[in-house]
């Protein structure tokens, strides 16, 4: 997996992106995150990127040129996938995720100022993708997110798939909860059937609290989600028939 980070501030990029688990996965050659400073390819001796805006307005926006020369220097004039982050960009989630680890390799943009000269966006951008609906000083922090989401999925980067599979958003769910020692703390107890041994019945434990995290917390993913088999039907019977013996 190779991403490739446009940015104005490659030290940001490199100092998370080369620490922890994605680090690591760097350093094994399972992926690669590259930023490249845009800087570097402006036009005058002051590396000015930004100007003021046709029609006035506050701010500052991203020149074109600078925007468009680094891009041409990643890809060698050959069509590799890109994303902008902006805040009029797509809602980012897992399958979205999914979709760029299927690519192999694309670039990120990250914008700044009041926004990006237009014309580059129609002319090497293929995407625009938000991690919500906020708005940042710039796009690395979201850059960062969409990477790290992405590499994580890379085989070899977490010691097995199920170390993703079974976490919140994979299926339009959410994660069940976790306990660790001690069995109780502060007054509170590690249900008791994770202290069981009895794997299945754990199993079928953490698939219930799975529904009903996402019913109570994310009526929205909810109402997409489909049950996978006869299972799934019986444990979300029960949570309907727990709820209307309480209500």
């Amino acid at each position: 997996m190779r991403i490739d980070i446009m940015t104005l501030f490659p030290g940001m990029i490199e100092q998370v992106m080369g620490q922890s688990i994605i680090g690591r996965a760097q350093q094994k050659g399972l992926v690669q995150i590259r930023p490249v400073n845009i800087r570097d390819y402006a036009l005058d001796k002051h590396h000015k990127t930004d100007d003021a805006p046709y029609g006035g307005g506050r701010g500052m926006v991203m020149l074109p040129e600078p925007l468009y020369l680094c891009h041409q220097a990643i890809t060698g004039g050959e069509h590799v996938h890109t994303v902008l982050l902006s805040a009029q960009g797509t809602p980012f989630n897992q399958e979205k995720a999914r979709e760029l680890l299927a690519r192999g390799r694309f670039i990120l943009v990250c914008g700044h100022y009041e926004g990006v000269d237009q014309r580059f966006i129609d002319t090497c951008v293929d995407e625009e993708i938000s991690i919500g609906d906020f708005v940042l000083t710039g796009g690395e922090i979201p850059a960062m997110a969409v990477a790290d989401a992405v590499c994580r999925m890379v085989p070899g980067v977490l010691p097995e798939a199920t170390a993703f599979q079974e976490e919140s958003h994979w299926e339009g769910l959410l994660e069940h909860p976790h306990y660790t020692h001690p069995a109780e703390w502060r007054g509170q107890a590690v249900p008791e059937v994770l202290l069981s041994g009895h794997h299945a019945n754990i199993t079928r434990w953490r698939r219930k609290m799975s529904l009903a995290r996402t019913r109570r917390d994310r009526p929205d993913l909810f109402a997409a989600f489909s049950p996978r088999d006869k299972q799934d039907q019986k444990l979300l019977d029960e949570l309907q028939a727990e709820e209307d013996s309480n209500a």
